[in-house]
C-alpha cells in the first residue's frame, strides 16, 4: 500500500462526534453498551441457527449471514471510536484509514445485496409457496451469499483503486469518527471534484436503486396477502413494516451521504452512526428475535447452556458444624 501513497501524509486526524467532555463520557457508555449488545445478539443468533437443525432453512441461513455481516460492520470503526473518546490525539494511520474505507464498502455493499436476497426469499415464500423449496435450494442460497460478498468486494475495490491513486500532501483532518470516502478524497492535493462526484455518487445510486427494489418487493408481498385472513394479513403487514423501517435506517443515510458526497452537513455524522451502529443493533431484534420460532430456539439454547453449566460446575459437600 505504501507504493500507492504518493503523499507526505502518514496519518489522519479524526475530529470524532463531539468535543464536549460530558458528551464524550455519555457517548462512551452508550456506544459501549450498544456495541456489546450488538455482538452478543448477533453471535447468539448465528450460533443458534448453526446448532439448531430445524432452523437450517433458506430464510435462517440468510439471516445468520446477515448477523455475521452486522458483527463485521459494527466492528470496523466502533471499537476505535469508543477508545478515542478518552484519547487526547485522535489519529489514524494512512493504512488504517484506507482499511476502514475498504471494510466499510465491503460490508455495506455485501449487506445491500444480502438484503435484496432476503426480500427475494420472502417474495418466493409468500407469492410462490408451492415452488419455494425448488427455487430456494441450498445451491441457490449459497450462490446468493457468495454473490453478495463478491459484489461487495468488487465495489470496494473500485472505490479503493480510485482513492489510492490520489496524492495527499497537506490537510489531514477528517470531520468524522472514521474515515469515509467523501471526506477523505476532499483532502487530496488535486482537483477531483468531477471524477470524485462520479465515483462516489455511484455508491449512492446503487443504494437508491437497491432501496427501490426492496420497496417494490414489500409492496408486491403486501398486495399478494391482502385477500388472506385478517389475522395473517396483519401479522405479515407488521413484519414487513418492521423490516422496512430497518431497511430505511440503513439505506437512508447511505443515499443521503453518497448521492451528495461533497456537501458537509452536521447531520452526516448522525447518519453515519445509524448505519454503522444502530442498524447492526436493530437487525437481530427486528429480523430474528421477533420471530416466534427463533425466540423459542434461542430460549432453548440458553436453557441448555445453563443446565450444562450447572452439571459441569464443581459441587462441594456441605460440612456440618459441630
Amino acid at each position: 500500500m505504501e507504493g500507492f501513497n504518493h503523499s507526505g501524509v502518514s496519518e489522519f486526524v479524526l475530529l470524532g462526534l463531539t468535543d464536549s467532555p460530558e458528551l464524550q463520557i455519555f457517548f462512551f457508555v452508550m456506544f459501549s453498551v450498544f456495541y456489546l449488545l450488538t455482538m452478543l445478539g448477533n453471535c447468539l443468533i448465528l450460533l443458534t441457527v448453526l446448532c439448531t437443525p430445524h432452523l437450517h432453512s433458506p430464510m435462517y441461513f440468510l439471516l445468520s449471514n446477515l448477523s455475521l455481516i452486522d458483527m463485521c460492520l459494527s466492528s470496523f470503526a466502533t471499537p476505535k471510536m469508543i477508545m478515542d473518546f478518552f484519547a487526547e490525539h485522535k489519529t489514524i494511520s494512512f493504512e488504517g484509514c484506507i482499511s476502514q474505507i475498504f471494510f466499510l464498502h465491503l460490508f455495506t455493499g455485501t449487506e445491500i445485496v444480502l438484503l435484496i436476497s432476503m426480500s427475494f426469499d420472502r417474495y418466493i415464500a409468500i407469492c410462490k409457496p408451492l415452488h419455494y423449496s425448488t427455487i430456494m435450494s441450498q445451491r441457490v442460497c449459497v450462490g446468493l451469499v457468495v454473490t453478495s460478498w463478491t459484489v461487495g468486494f468488487l465495489h470496494t475495490m473500485s472505490q479503493l483503486a480510485f482513492t489510492l491513486c490520489l496524492p495527499f500532501c497537506g490537510p489531514n483532518v477528517v470531520d468524522s469518527f472514521f474515515c469515509d470516502l467523501p471526506l477523505v478524497i476532499q483532502l487530496a492535493c488535486i482537483d477531483i471534484y468531477v471524477l470524485g462526484i462520479f465515483m462516489i455518487s455511484t455508491s449512492g445510486v446503487i443504494a437508491l436503486v437497491s432501496f427501490l427494489l426492496l420497496l417494490t418487493s414489500y409492496v408486491i408481498v403486501l398486495v399478494t396477502i391482502k385477500d388472506h385472513s385478517s389475522t395473517g394479513s396483519s401479522k405479515v403487514f407488521s413484519t414487513c413494516t418492521a423490516h422496512f423501517l430497518v431497511v430505511l435506517m440503513f439505506f437512508g443515510p447511505c443515499i443521503f451521504i453518497y448521492v451528495w458526497p461533497f456537501t458537509n452537513f452536521l447531520v452526516d455524522k448522525v447518519l453515519s452512526v445509524f448505519y454503522t451502529i444502530f442498524t447492526p443493533f436493530l437487525n437481530p431484534l427486528i429480523y430474528t428475535l421477533r420471530n416466534q420460532e427463533m425466540k423459542t430456539a434461542v430460549k432453548k439454547k440458553l436453557r441448555n447452556q445453563y443446565l450444562n453449566l450447572g452439571k459441569t460446575s464443581p459441587r462441594y459437600p456441605v460440612q456440618s458444624i459441630s
